[in-house]
């Protein structure tokens, strides 16, 4: 089993959604893990909210959370990092663990951010659901494709 990470800057929506889609899809071949470069400490609803309109269980630990947690010893190593955000893909990123010498392949997908949406709880939900499709279609390409190999 391969294991990916989704990054973004504050591990809230994007990541998140793209953790929990990614365990569902790649299921027994992934293992999904997100987190942030600057964590804002809780998971947005809308983000819980979608993923139950779709049917895909919210990641394991459905929490915001640092991305140096997968830089100690001990954590899982990863082969794919994914930056879901174009904040968190022009920050320095950590010195990843690997486990063969090799630096884990990293990978830029850049969705707008939902949480930044305004208007009324429709307005955030429409933004939501169109993030949460624009990531089911990217990692379902990727899934199909010779990147995953």
């Amino acid at each position: 089993m391969k294991n990916i990470l989704f990054v973004c800057t504050g591990n809230s929506a994007r990541s998140i959604m793209a953790e929990a889609y990614m365990n569902t899809a790649g299921a027994g071949a992934w293992r999904a893990f997100s987190a942030g470069s600057t964590p804002v400490g809780a998971v947005n609803p809308f983000a819980l909210e979608t993923l139950a309109r779709h049917d895909v269980k919210p990641p394991r630990e459905a929490r915001s959370k640092s991305w140096n947690e997968f830089t100690r010893p001990g954590a899982p190593v990863m082969n794919i990092i994914v930056t879901v955000c174009d904040n968190a893909a022009g920050e320095t990123c950590p010195v990843w663990p690997s486990g063969d010498g090799a630096p884990p392949r990293m990978l830029h997908w850049s969705f707008p951010d939902p949480a930044a949406a305004t208007g009324g709880d429709d307005a955030k939900r429409d933004a939501f659901a169109a993030v949460f499709a624009d990531i089911r279609t990217r990692i379902d390409q990727f899934l199909e494709s010779s990147e995953a190999s």
